[in-house]
């Protein structure tokens, strides 16, 4: 009897269902929950360009493949051209777009950020989505040729000129956005006082003017399964090996990472909230110190002595 026979698997089923361990309920609900938001906007980016920084591996590569994917012209700007080439070549595959091109850039280095944007604003037509990605965490006391920390020097100074110098093409390009990938660290911090305290600062300060029809925002992805925790080792190599087990339940993978990069660049009609910050693909606070309009006015005028940007740029 196939009525009964159905009615038998479906009861089966049910069984089964009320038979899976509650513990495993509730690790599928953990992993929902870390995932966090999902950027389910269908735009298409056929004819503009997405420039996005440290897109060679991570929530970059990720990023870069969704964008593509959409039909822009991706250009991933990155520090090691041999691991660069192979991302792009694995998402040109994956996404049969073949518009995704390499371009060199350390942003540890105001000369190769300026010799990039020069090159930039030279070779390509149109600049209509910036996504500052790059970054580093923990690492060594470094300095670079400038004379800067290096966490200082990649994840603030370096974008802060690299925007500032690209604004033409984004001006030109308009209406165009900058998306600048930061951190809910940055709640951790406390006021500016000097220039040594913004050593391992989460950069929430968005480099747009306003009125130049160039959109910004800010935005904290997660905890994410990336290279950017592998000095963490270093340092603390008791924590690395106790994070390295439970990193695989407790942390965002690459691609859900990507989604709230993702969310800032093409949702439609989120212009009109620029300046704002975001996680999970929502709009969140920024803490206290990150609303001082009195310390970012000081924060970017010293940015600006620091990397010699002056009117000519």
């Amino acid at each position: 009897n196939p009525v009964s026979s159905h009615l038998s698997v479906g009861s089966r089923l049910g069984s089964a269902r009320l038979a899976v361990p509650p513990r495993h309920e509730s690790l599928v609900l953990l992993r929902r929950w870390i995932a966090g938001g999902v950027c389910r906007c269908p735009v298409r980016l056929d004819g503009k360009t997405v420039l996005i920084t440290g897109a060679n591996t991570g929530i970059g590569k990720e990023t870069s493949r969704d964008l593509a994917r959409r039909g822009a012209r991706v250009v991933m700007a990155c520090r090691d051209l041999t691991r660069a080439e192979r991302a792009a070549e694995e998402i040109r595959r994956s996404t049969g777009n073949g518009n995704v091109v390499i371009r060199h850039l350390d942003l540890a280095s105001l000369y190769s950020v300026r010799q990039f944007a020069k090159d930039f604003l030279a070779s390509e037509e149109r600049l209509d989505i910036l996504i500052n990605n790059a970054g580093v965490m923990m690492c060594p006391r470094w300095m670079t040729e400038d004379g800067f920390e290096t966490q200082l020097a990649v994840n603030h100074l370096g974008h802060f000129l690299l925007t500032n110098l690209l604004l033409p093409k984004l001006k030109s390009s308009a209406p165009s956005r900058v998306v600048t990938v930061s951190s809910i660290a940055h709640r951790g911090g406390g006021p500016i006082k000097a220039i040594n305290p913004l050593e391992g600062s989460a950069d929430v300060m968005c480099p747009a003017p306003p009125g130049s029809g160039v959109s910004s925002f800010s935005l904290h992805p997660g905890v994410i399964r990336t290279e950017l925790g592998r000095h963490v080792h270093s340092w603390f190599p008791l924590l690395g090996a106790l994070l390295s087990a439970p990193s695989l339940l407790l942390m965002k993978t690459p691609t859900q990472g990507c989604q709230t990069s993702v969310y800032c660049a093409v949702t439609p009609g989120l212009q009109e909230r620029s300046g704002c910050y975001f996680s999970d693909c929502e709009e969140k606070d920024v803490a206290p110190e990150g609303q001082d309009d009195v310390v970012a006015m000081k924060l970017w005028e010293v940015s600006a002595r620091l990397v010699g940007l002056t009117d000519a740029d």
